[in-house]
């Protein structure tokens, strides 16, 4: 598939997304939105993927944020259309762990794309910002529901409310990122990090990532439920008879996915 605002590369089992708006500090028009969209379900429906990471191009911005121009005339209809909170759900329904790989500025919309990925790897010049409360309007992709999740409510309500950027360092130091990495060695950490999670049994990954997603939603007792019977599917595949044995007997394991 051809596209016009992003860039979809295949590395082994990674699928590298990149927003390609550098111009516009990769800010997400509606026809970015769906590409990224088109995108992910293409990276999710194809077997030979295992990793899915979404860049932003250029090396100052991940994403800007939407697409003010859009903004500026988006009626109520339009804005109750799922947009960039379709995206986010996408990322999190994909069983293929999912990577925002930040370089530069991430804030608004651009923010709450990197929200739902799994991991968060960023360079020292990234910059991170909930800003639509300086717009008149409150975010509407997910950050009033998914940043108190991800750093606590407090440092949720200091970015949400304040709107102020923070650097990388306060966003490594809040759990906002997990990873921080020069600018030119980012894509190589994505590459590391996704030959890392290919070296795993194939439903390991998406498991984990499904007991994480579905037991933030639940109670502690229907969570912890969910994840023993998941282990126990996973207890009855070869690979973990592989697994094991391979351990035993100190030799690199050899999965199938079955």
């Amino acid at each position: 598939m051809q596209f016009k605002n992003i860039l979809y590369e295949v590395i082994g089992s990674l699928a590298f997304v990149t927003i390609n708006r550098a111009d516009k500090h990769n800010a997400i028009s509606l026809n970015t939105l769906d590409e990224l969209n088109k995108a992910v379900a293409i990276a999710a429906s194809d077997d030979n993927i295992r990793v899915v990471s979404i860049t932003g191009a250029g090396g100052k911005a991940f994403a800007a944020g939407s697409d003010l121009n859009e903004v500026l005339d988006r009626d109520l209809k339009k804005t109750l259309d799922p947009l960039i909170q379709g995206l986010a759900l996408r990322l999190e329904a994909t069983p293929k762990p999912t990577i925002a790989a930040i370089d530069g500025i991430c804030m608004g919309g651009g923010l709450e794309v990197a929200l739902a990925c799994d991991l968060r790897i960023a360079t020292p010049k990234s910059q991170f910002a909930t800003p639509e409360g300086k717009l008149g309007i409150i975010p509407g992709g997910g950050a009033t529901a998914r940043l108190p999740r991800i750093v606590g409510r407090g440092w949720g309500m200091e970015m949400l409310l304040m709107g102020e950027s923070i650097n990388a360092e306060k966003a490594l130091h809040i759990g906002l990122i997990t990873r921080l990495v020069e600018s030119d060695e980012l894509r190589g950490e994505v590459i590391r990090i996704a030959e890392h999670l290919t070296s795993f049994a194939p439903f390991v990954p998406p498991t984990m990532k499904a007991m994480v997603h579905k037991g933030m939603d639940s109670s502690l007792s229907g969570a912890l439920m969910l994840e023993k019977y998941a282990q126990g599917a996973l207890v009855q595949t070869e690979d973990k008879r592989e697994g094991i044995s391979s351990f035993l007997d100190k030799r690199k394991p050899k999965f199938k996915g079955k």
